[in-house]
């Protein structure tokens, strides 16, 4: 299978510290990837370079093949950052019609109903964001990073905060756009959410990668033991 993200030989530092050290690993088309790791690990830092924020110190970092840029990438890329950033003072519907217009939507006032209907926000759409509980607006930022289908979606801790029904929710609309062949890059704290989803995962420590490959070679390589203890034990108890 092709690979969509490839990332050779990956260095990049800020000042003098040296936050990714030299970091290979490559996401196949269609694949639901986990990239995981404590806070600090330089998960961020990453997809940032990926999408064309930082520029590497050194090595490559590809998406389909070339350097990423938005204003004329070939590939589409939605990108939920565990920042949310919306227009606050705008209403629900205003905003997502506004963002799918932007997207190239044939009819992005129908596809927004829809969608909030799908996550029971049907009766939000015209209430500003700020109204919004923090889980309804990640929910609306969800509804904005898969408009127009895009091939690579990049998620961080996209169910950060939800209860279990939203959660599931959630996780399915995930896999409903996997099923459509979308490659997912998926950021979580949560490892039964890898475990269920993900074929491969990269773990990452202080900018290196400490684990690599599918979640059964994953478990292997750490004595058969469940992911959330190889996070432990990677981490040697650390706190978040």
């Amino acid at each position: 299978m092709e690979n969509i993200v490839e990332v050779k030989h990956f260095k990049i530092g800020f000042g003098d510290k040296t936050v990714i050290k030299d970091l290979s690993f490559n996401i196949k088309k269609g694949e639901i990837f986990g990239l995981l790791g404590s806070n600090g690990s330089g998960k961020t830092t990453t997809i940032r370079a990926l999408l064309g924020f930082y520029e590497p110190s050194s090595g490559e970092i590809l998406v389909d093949g070339k350097r990423y840029n938005p204003e004329n990438a070939e590939v589409a890329v939605g990108y939920l950052p565990e920042e949310r950033g919306l227009y606050r003072k705008e209403k629900v519907l205003d905003t997502m019609r506004y963002f799918g217009e932007l997207k190239g939507l044939k009819d992005p006032l129908a596809w927004s109903r829809k969608y909030l209907k799908r996550v029971g926000l049907s009766d939000k759409e015209n209430e500003k964001l700020e109204k919004l509980s923090g889980g309804q607006q990640q929910k609306i930022q969800l509804g904005i990073t898969i408009m127009g289908d895009p091939k690579l979606l990049i998620l961080d801790e996209p169910t950060k905060g939800f209860d279990p029904m939203n959660r599931r929710l959630l996780m399915d609309i995930i896999e409903e756009h996997h099923q459509k062949g979308a490659a997912i890059i998926m950021i979580t704290h949560y490892m039964d959410e890898v475990e269920r989803l993900c074929d491969r995962a990269l773990l990452l420590k202080n900018g290196v990668a400490k684990a690599y490959g599918t979640i059964a070679e994953i478990k292997k390589a750490y004595n058969n033991k469940s992911l959330e203890d190889i996070f432990v034990e990677v981490y040697g108890g650390e706190n978040e």
